[in-house]
């Protein structure tokens, strides 16, 4: 794993951190890229972890991309144009291919300012908590570039086109507030308690089965792009395979039996 990552589970959830608060968790290098694909590649495979939260080091969430490294022309950015579209789909459009395929509940606890591709990560997450000092910014075209990580297709879906064309078109900051009213946000907390109140969210979520958690989350992911009787179709076959489980039996009786279940992930 990469130290520009850090990974940490306790119990049923894992925490990732980006640790690179020198250029503010910027996330356009191959070492943080590739760590964060291999922790959600690593999050899949263990059936043990129900819920994760994700955050920055320092005073910031992410910065996005690294301008300085844009100015040299190094990295992803260099070369000619043919190298810069393989530098994106390579390097920084792995995480969104990523987030998109993580199967269980994740949630951006924003710390600090979300600028361009770190706004666009955060809304590449399931639910989103601000800290008070949180900033959000879809920037490109302040840089005279556009949302190339994905972010057209992720910033719509969670605060709707107007917003979003509004967010793209300005390049403007929003705080937390203002982010909690466009629905970016679903709670602002003063920052001291975000962490807090983000694992006490993970902690409500991860009370629930496994099993139940992944495949609700593929039904709405899957809800935003499919017809409703393909839907329909892959909940009743969803449904019937929950059925089928223990966690299920075992909910089922310790609700008829007024007690707490124990999920054993089968």
């Amino acid at each position: 794993m990469s130290d520009k990552l850090l990974y940490e589970k306790a119990d049923n959830i894992v925490t990732l951190t980006l640790n690179d608060p020198d250029v503010r968790n910027a996330i356009s290098d191959e070492e943080t890229i590739s760590g964060i694909v291999e922790a959600l590649a690593k999050i899949n495979d263990d059936y043990d972890v129900r819920c994760a939260i994700l955050t920055g080091a320092g005073t910031a969430f992410s910065s996005g991309g690294n301008v300085k490294k844009m100015q040299r022309h190094d990295g992803m950015f260099s070369g000619g144009v043919y190298n810069v579209r393989e530098g994106y789909l390579r390097g920084i459009q792995r995480i969104p291919r990523a987030m998109y395929e993580l199967e269980v509940p994740i949630i951006a606890a924003v710390n600090g300012p979300a600028i361009g591709a770190g706004c666009d990560l955060a809304c590449m997450c399931d639910i989103r908590i601000a800290g008070r000092s949180a900033r959000f910014a879809e920037s490109f075209v302040k840089l005279g570039i556009i949302p190339g990580d994905g972010g057209a297709w992720f910033l719509p879906r969670v605060v709707g086109t107007s917003n979003a064309r509004l967010m793209a078109f300005t390049g403007e900051a929003f705080d937390a507030e203002q982010a909690l009213q466009m629905g970016l946000v679903s709670k602002v907390v003063d920052d001291p308690q975000l962490m807090d109140e983000a694992r006490a969210l993970a902690r409500r979520i991860a009370v629930n089965p496994a099993y139940g958690l992944r495949m609700a989350k593929r039904l709405l992911r899957e809800g935003e792009r499919s017809e409703l009787h393909t839907l329909l179709d892959m909940s009743a076959s969803m449904q019937a395979i929950a059925h089928q489980s223990e966690d299920h039996k075992e909910a089922v009786t310790a609700f008829v039996e007024k007690r707490k279940p124990l999920f054993r992930n089968r």
